[in-house]
């Protein structure tokens, strides 16, 4: 048999692969993956035999990938950030159970949450939490219900999928949610399209934040009541003395 491994390719930028997701890729017989993933690392592993789908089709992504490795191949199933975070492993760990011998592996890899943290300064050096506004898998009575325990427990809030084309508002409102119990004047940040052409970093207010212009490929974090604005650069103290 097999094997199956979901790899955490990070932001897309090559240099911001681990190595060990590197030497996975170069040995594996097999590349699956959403097609925008995979024509990011295509370039540096041009000779594999690959395995693509559009959007909505991870069910299929995952069983094709499993019974290529139940025919004994070895196949690295491609995640942006890290496939345990919002990506594949959950959902490949439940259908291999339907593929007796092939074996799931997790390759980790550097999530938007880190990356975009980096690029934007240090946002996240105390509790935190994460959300997705995609309300796709997820009820948005489900996503508001997080949002507003995350707010009022005064957590920094990182949001993945914050925007799309039939979302357009999601920001703003749940800007408008957190505004209930944070400052207009909180400092926030957006990181837009990390480690691919036209990243960039932007710093701003809770208020500014509810009107700004943010996509599918952008990672947006609003600060807890202690987060400042230090030279640009958006910094969560964690309490050191200084």
């Amino acid at each position: 048999m097999g094997k199956l491994f979901i790899v955490g390719i990070g932001p897309g930028d090559y240099e911001d692969m681990t190595q060990r997701a590197v030497r996975v890729l170069r040995e594996c017989d097999v590349i699956a993956g959403y097609t925008v993933y995979a024509d990011l690392i295509r370039p540096h592993f041009p000779d594999k035999e690959y395995f693509t789908t559009g959007m909505r089709r991870e069910t299929e992504r995952v069983a094709e990938a499993l019974r290529l490795a139940q025919e004994g191949k070895s196949v690295a199933l491609v995640c942006s950030g890290d496939g345990g975070v919002y990506g594949m492993s959950g959902l490949a760990a439940e259908m291999a159970v339907n593929y007796p011998g092939v074996t799931v592996e997790t390759v980790p890899g550097v999530s938007a949450m880190l990356s975009g943290g980096a690029l934007l300064g240090a946002p996240l050096m105390h509790d935190f939490a994460v959300i997705s506004l995609s309300d796709r898998l997820t009820p948005w009575e489900t996503i508001e219900k997080h949002l507003r325990a995350a707010a009022e427990a005064d957590l920094v809030i990182c949001l993945y999928n914050p925007a799309s084309r039939t979302r357009r508002d999601y920001l703003a409102r749940a800007c408008d949610i957190v505004l209930s119990y944070a400052r207009p004047e909180t400092v926030c940040g957006i990181a837009r399209n990390i480690g691919r052409e036209g990243e960039r970093a932007e710093v701003l207010s809770l208020a500014e934040l509810r009107d700004a212009e943010a996509d599918m490929f952008c990672t947006v974090f609003i600060g807890n009541s202690e987060t400042k604005n230090v030279g640009g650069k958006m910094v969560t103290p964690r309490g050191y003395r200084i």
